[in-house]
Order: C-alpha cells, then structure tokens, then sequence
C-alpha cells in the first residue's frame, strides 16, 4: 500500500504540473457551465484523462469514481475517486488554491487519500494502516482543546440553497464564537489543512465523494475525527461533513447539530 501511494504521489505531481502550466495558457472562452456556478474545462478533463490511464497501469483491476466522467469503469472490491481540480472557479480566475485529489476505496472503506495543492507544491498523503504524511513529514491535527481559538474552514453553497438560513446563522455563530472563518474554494485543500493543523475544523454541505474522499481519509490517519453533521459516517456520499481535530470536535460538531437539525 505504501509503495502504490507513493506511485500516485509521483503521477499526481506530474499531472499538476501539467496543470500549472496550463494556468499560464488559459482563457476564460474555454470555460464549459455545467450547471449554476458549475464549470469544467478542457484543463479538468484532460488531468483527469491522465490521471485515470496512470492510476489503470497501477491497479488495473480497480475502477473509478471521477467528477468528469472520463471512466465509467466499475472495480468489483476497488474504486478510485478522483477530483482532477478541485478549485476549478479558482483556477479559472487565477486565484492560487487548487488541487488534485485522489481517493482508493476497497469495498465501501476507503484505504489510501492523496491531494496535491499545485500552487504551493504541497502534497498530503496517506495509507491504510500508516500516518498522514505532507511532503514527507510526519503531519498531525492541531491540538488546540477550544472553539473560541479555532480557526474554522468552510465553503459556501453556490448552488443548493434551501439550507441557506441555517448555514448563514450557524455562519454568524462561528464569526462570533471562533478566531475566524475562512473560505478557500477547494474542500480538499481545506480537509488537508485540517489534517496538517493549519485549521481546527471544517464544515460543508452539498459536496460530492471526490471532494471530501481523499481529505477525510487523511484527516482520520492524522488523528481527527470526521462524520456528517449528524455525527455519522454518511459523508462520503451523504453531501455533508464535518471534521475536526479530537480536541473541539464534540463543542464543533455540537454547534452544528443546533442550527442544522
């Protein structure tokens, strides 16, 4: 298992540079709308191509979960998740936080999360049965024990708005309660920030499996915790997640549990 992340690491880095590249050559006219403030490019597809080919070469029996389609294949026991770019409203504006991630899930366990933040060449990465590593180094959650000096992530819905009253008061809460609330744009970065303990907490609803597959499962092997906001295990697929470091989860997860009920 290690040897097999350490083979997605090398081929995730090569494919961000590919992207990087790309940002330097980039127009908005090759920008696709998806959906409401829903966009792709041929930058997403052709990493996720390239990702998808690389990870086939690696374990051929395994088929994927990918955001653009690129594989409907099936893996009887394993399946990757992959999110070639996540960011994408970021990349396309030229704002420095994006990333590539990259979940295997064994039956419905998920066994080995990478996420590649391009920008700042910082790759988080772990495997079943082992630590949470960035770039080699050893990382762990914070150990921070109090909501009111967290620093909190979240993201803000852009297109499902029928919880947007409990989002925007639980919102006004954290503003008051914690050191802060930040918004990056990229899920994945935000859950390895967690896991390196750059933050306390994150929260979102309405997220795909490969936007939080690969960041929840680093987060756990770096000693937090995670679960929906009912605090279950319904957040890969169930559009709702919380994860924190062991210390707060319960005063953070509780606070949530009030305004999302």
């Amino acid at each position: 298992m290690q040897k097999l992340c350490q083979d997605v690491c090398i081929l995730t880095k090569k494919v961000g540079q590919f992207i990087k590249e790309q940002r330097n050559l980039f127009s908005s006219s090759n920008v696709e709308v998806k959906g409401k403030n829903d966009f792709v490019s041929y930058v997403d597809k052709t990493a996720e191509k390239q990702l998808v080919e690389g990870l086939s070469t690696f374990l051929p029996e395994a088929g994927f979960i990918a955001e653009e389609g690129t594989s409907t294949k099936k893996g009887e026991h394993y399946n990757w998740i992959i999110d070639p770019l996540d960011g994408t409203t970021n990349f396309i504006h030229g704002l420095p936080c994006f990333a590539i991630s990259i979940a295997l899930m064994r039956d419905d366990k998920i066994v080995m999360g990478i996420i590649y933040e391009i920008n700042l060449d910082e790759c988080f990465y772990a495997w079943e049965g082992g630590k949470a590593y960035l770039n080699e180094r050893e990382i762990r959650v914070s150990s921070n024990s109090t909501l009111s000096t967290s620093l909190i992530a979240t993201g803000f819905p852009y297109y499902d708005y029928h919880r947007m009253d409990e989002y925007m008061d639980l919102f006004k809460y954290f503003m008051k309660h914690t050191r802060g609330l930040r918004r990056l744009g990229s899920a994945a970065t935000d859950l390895a920030y967690v896991a390196c303990g750059r933050f306390e907490g994150f929260y979102e609803y309405s997220l795909q499996p490969w936007d939080v597959a690969a960041g929840a499962f680093i987060v756990q092997q770096a000693g937090g915790k995670v679960t929906d906001f009912k605090g279950g295990n319904d957040y890969i697929f169930g559009k709702e997640i919380v994860a924190a470091n062991n210390s707060c989860f319960s005063e953070f997860l509780q606070a949530i549990k009030i305004y999302f009920k």
